[in-house]
């Protein structure tokens, strides 16, 4: 019984990592990109 446990856990585990990957390098991850513009005032002296 405990033997059953410890090999789903393991599939479970090999499972999660192999979707973490494809998610990784199939899905867009990349961040939205959009024009920032911010205005700065200098001390003149």
């Amino acid at each position: 019984m405990r033997m059953r446990l410890i090999k789903l856990l393991f599939f479970l585990a090999i499972l999660g990592v192999i979707g973490l990957s494809g998610y990784a390098y199939l899905g867009d991850m990349s961040p939205p990109s959009e024009p920032q513009s911010t205005t700065v005032i200098l001390n003149e002296s």
